[in-house]
């Protein structure tokens, strides 16, 4: 991760009227090379780049807005990443008649004929920022199809056609009676398209516009859909974009998942199950905000697996019991930001009738660990066929090791601690040179508490400025991390007002010292329900070392209890600085 200066007002101004005609070549319909800009205007280059993926969603999603049809849910899917926007809006019924507008006027180039290769085009279904459907005749067969075709002229990219084939082929090597089943792939007048079966109903997001779904139905619906998708992963396909508005249901009820417009391939030739479904990631946000996982949202930091598909299967069902996606705000950006640091409501609080174990089966694919989600879609399928035949879901077995294993686990708030990692080891340094000099005094007799508050304020205050000044510079300041420090500035201040309390109390000074290591305790205890459980070890070494130091000044006359703090404070913040620093550089 790159350090990235602080900007000067006149450059934060320069920044914003950057952003600004950037936008505005967007908006008239040119393109963006980020790298260009970056290395045009070196000293903007990192704030620019982390603010350039916030105006291609937001510009993205805004823009794409006229593509929506009357009296359809718009669903918004948008990628964002240094060299290209996206503006895709899909239409979730297919069922729109083709209007008589010319298509230039539409944006698209026009077809020379109303026939395409075998396909005579009867009306258009639906069309978004990368494709057009229509409803199509195979003259050969005689059947009506549903006729997917890219989008041409300056709506069609190289990153859309690539996009567009990568859909077709990736659903074209799938063989499920609940994947929409692609027909024919072919090109006409430069144009790429692909024929599917039409699917003539409605789609899932509009069920759930009138509110949640009954709880056997949810499950009814849900378990050929997580059967379909982990036959597309054992056939090395990621969906990547699993939402009610990609999930068609055909009038007799039969659900069928469509739309693999972000579908990755990959292999499966690995030993590793793991390692196999891992992709490589270019940085891009992929996915619809509301239905992604913490990793997608995560950019290039994340790492996206057939767990991600899992996650958004959950997401899907707690959409079905609640009739909202689990996490929504007012803007994209703000959605992956709860995404990335909140939990989902529980789906009974929304709903009181959603059942319980269908609530404990959303709730464990919407775990942000991706390892403490349903290993595959199928044992997700599982879970829900044995609530269906009221038989107990794996979901709520807690055996006593994965209780121990998951209280010792990282938060999704750990990653924050890769900027804290060489901080806090200089914070082990000065905490450990304080105590020996407040040591060193006590020994030379200094019976005065103003030294020793003067060191503890003065000293603690000056070091908090730097630490707090180096950490800006560094980056963003998350709200995780202004909560930690709130609680390390509150443990400050206890271990300052001791000396008055002392002073009150008329003790001689120092006496309470043994308090500091229980102030210390309960700051890593904090520290490991907010970011790692294994900060439970230090909590527990600080609040044994308290009883050490009580028993020094009790039983003996050694005076060696600041000493014995200040090393184990030290060792509690630089064991854990150092994995993070070389967790931090070792990408």
């Amino acid at each position: 991760m790159s350090t990235i200066p602080s900007l000067s007002s006149d450059e934060e101004a320069q920044l914003a009227e950057l952003a600004d005609q950037l936008v505005r070549r967007l908006q008239e319909g040119g393109s963006v090379d980020l790298e260009v800009v970056c290395r045009q205007y070196p000293r903007l280059a990192g704030e620019l780049r982390m603010l350039w993926g916030t105006i291609l969603m937001t510009e993205g999603l805004a823009a794409s807005s006229h593509a929506s049809f009357a009296g359809e849910p718009g669903v918004e899917s948008c990628e964002g990443n240094s060299r290209t926007v996206e503006k895709v809006r899909t239409d979730s019924t297919w069922r729109h008649l083709w209007k008589d507008t010319p298509d230039v006027e539409r944006g698209d180039a026009p077809l020379r004929s109303r026939e395409v290769d075998d396909y005579v085009l009867l009306d258009e279904l639906g069309r978004g920022g990368m494709g057009v459907v229509y409803r199509a005749r195979q003259k050969s067969l005689d059947r009506i199809v549903a006729l997917k075709m890219i989008l041409q002229g300056r709506l069609a990219s190289s990153v859309d056609i690539a996009r567009f084939r990568s859909e077709a082929e990736s659903a074209a090597r799938l063989d499920h009676p609940h994947i929409v089943p692609v027909y024919e792939v072919g090109t006409f007048e430069n144009r790429p398209y692909f024929s599917m079966k039409l699917i003539e109903g409605t789609t899932l997001a509009r069920r759930i516009i009138d509110g949640p779904i009954p709880n056997r139905e949810a499950a009814e619906i849900m378990l050929p859909i997580c059967r379909a998708i982990g036959d597309a992963h054992r056939r090395g396909v990621l969906h990547r974009d699993l939402k009610p508005s990609n999930i068609l249901i055909e009038v007799d009820g039969t659900p069928y998942v469509s739309d693999f417009g972000l579908a990755k391939r990959f292999s499966m030739e690995s030993d590793d199950p793991k390692a196999s479904a891992t992709l490589t990631q270019s940085g891009a946000i992929l996915g619809t905000p509301g239905y992604m996982a913490p990793e997608q949202a995560a950019g290039q930091r994340g790492e996206v697996s057939t767990l991600t598909d899992v996650y958004s299967l959950g997401a899907v069902l707690y959409a079905l019991l609640t009739g909202r996606p689990p996490f929504q705000a007012s803007s994209p950006v703000d959605t992956i930001l709860l995404v990335l640091e909140q939990d989902p409501v529980p789906p009974r609080m929304l709903n009181p009738k959603a059942d319980y174990d269908l609530e404990m089966i959303a709730l464990k694919c919407l775990q942000k660990p991706a390892d403490l989600r349903y290993a595959t879609a199928d044992a997700m399928a599982d879970d829900l066929e044995a609530y269906l035949h009221n038989e107990p879901i794996a979901a709520r077995s807690s055996h006593f090791t994965q209780v121990i294993t998951r209280a010792f686990r990282e938060t999704h708030h750990a990653q924050v601690l890769e900027n804290w990692g060489l901080l806090w080891m200089w914070h082990s340094f000065v905490v450990l040179q304080l105590c020996l000099i407040t040591n060193l005094m006590h020994w030379q007799g200094v019976v005065s508490r103003l030294p020793y508050v003067a060191l503890w304020s003065v000293g603690v205050g000056i070091w908090a400025f730097i630490f707090w000044e180096l950490r800006r510079r560094s980056g963003p300041i998350t709200f995780v991390e202004r909560q930690i420090a709130h609680v390390w500035a509150a443990s400050t201040i206890c271990s300052t007002l001791l000396f008055f309390i002392e002073w009150m109390m008329n003790l001689p000074v120092l006496t309470l010292s043994p308090v500091l290591a229980l102030l210390a305790g309960a700051v890593f205890l904090i520290k490991a329900g907010v970011l790692s459980g294994k900060f439970y070890v230090q909590a527990l070494v600080l609040y044994a070392t308290a009883f050490v130091m009580a028993g020094m000044k009790a039983w003996t006359d050694w005076d060696l209890d600041l000493t014995i703090y200040g090393i184990v404070v030290a060792w509690s913040f630089f064991a854990p600085g150092l994995k993070y620093y070389r967790q931090r550089h070792a990408v």
